[in-house]
């Protein structure tokens, strides 16, 4: 669910107009981008830079290896960040801030030297922790993004596109649920310091729950925006990325037109539960004659508004299908077209329930069956 691949199809209405050098609209129920502009360009990211930061740290939460109560001694490198202009959280060497603490300071204060507090306690130095973005980019098949920092500070190599900083924020979403509540508090306050958060649109619109803002004079003002809203058939997860705009207003505006527009120009459609057959086939060689194929999860659409109707659907499978076939093993693909036949989503097609292979004899009796046909 967080390959960012799949593209509304060319019957899609057309987007607004968006002041901004690139951007992005993901629906995140049904995997779609439902608009975009440079979305593959390399870009300075900026403060965005901080999302792959916090995915590390998390990932060392989960695993462990670190704990949100654990304190952190604040080294003279990550004093020094006060010195590049940049934002801070204003931590110094005689403090030790908790996990959590510098959690808050990264993502609501954006503070680079907590980034490069808590990039040390995990990395063990800044640069291994460096290397481990991007080895976690790699990991997802970020071709476009190379990280040279921690911060987002404007440095040479240090690249993304509008396409691979939605994955990441992405993949937080998905990967680290129990952590991206921190993307949606409005302000902190450490050191008798109160700083709000730079998402302007956690303050306009109910349904904005996070992400991320960015700003270096290289890079322009850039913003990450998420927002969930209610519908009939269930909750709906928007997800804009707009970059190298003019102000810190015009991030935010731009990031709501595309959300408002997102949700009222399309509808998202359940096809398919998680777990439910979508056919039944044979099988060779197998203790059972026959496997039940689906998706290894609830299958959702979007379509232009009303449209839903119209869409087709086919399935594409292995024949012959060969025991032994492994639970969520794939085995084909779900098409999803427009009457027109253009395409608005393939989906892995995989094997519901485990089917084993037969004894001697049984696989024998199919090898001659399988021959003959």
């Amino acid at each position: 669910m967080v390959a960012i691949a799949a593209t509304a199809s060319a019957e899609a209405p057309q987007p607004p107009e968006v002041a901004a050098k690139s951007y992005l609209l993901v629906d995140l129920t049904s995997n779609q981008v439902l608009a975009e502009r440079n979305a593959d360009a390399t870009a300075d990211p900026a403060s965005l830079t901080k999302l792959m930061t916090a995915y590390i740290v998390f990932n060392a939460v989960k695993e462990k290896r670190l704990a949100l109560t654990q304190p952190i001694s604040v080294s003279k490198r990550a004093w020094e960040e006060r010195k590049g202009g940049g934002s801070l959280m204003f931590i110094d060497t005689t403090m030790t801030p908790t996990v959590d603490e510098l959690l808050h300071g990264v993502i609501i204060q954006s503070g680079n030297d907590a980034s490069v507090a808590l990039a040390e306690a995990v990395g063990g130095t800044l640069e291994g922790f460096v290397g481990m973005m991007n080895r976690q980019a790699q990991a997802w098949g970020l071709k476009n993004t190379s990280f040279k920092n921690v911060t987002g500070l404007t440095e040479a190599g240090h690249k993304s596109t509008a396409r691979e900083l939605a994955t990441i924020a992405t993949h937080i979403i998905t990967d680290h649920p129990e952590f991206y509540s921190y993307y949606s508090i409005k302000d902190y306050k450490y050191n008798n310091i109160a700083q709000p958060n730079r998402n302007l649109l956690l303050r306009r619109d109910p349904a904005v729950d996070g992400m991320k803002t960015g700003y270096t004079e290289a890079a322009g003002y850039c913003m990450i925006a998420s927002a969930q809203r209610d519908f009939p058939n269930g909750k709906r997860r928007l997800l804009s990325v707009v970059l190298n705009t003019t102000s810190m207003e015009a991030r935010a505006s731009e990031s709501q037109k595309l959300l408002n527009w997102g949700f009222q120009a399309f509808d998202a459609l359940r096809l398919f539960d998680s777990n439910k057959p979508m056919t039944t086939v044979p099988v060779w060689k197998g203790k059972s004659n026959e496997a039940r194929l689906g998706a290894a999860g609830p299958v959702f659409v979007s379509v232009p508004r009303g449209e839903g109707g119209s869409l087709q659907t086919k399935l594409e499978h292995t024949d012959p299908l060969v025991a032994p076939l492994q639970k969520g093993q794939r085995v084909g693909t779900l098409k999803v077209t427009t009457a027109g036949g253009a395409k608005v989503a393939e989906v892995p097609l995989v094997v519901l329930d485990g089917v084993e292979q037969a004894g001697i004899f049984g696989r024998a009796w199919d090898a001659i069956r399988l021959w003959i046909k």
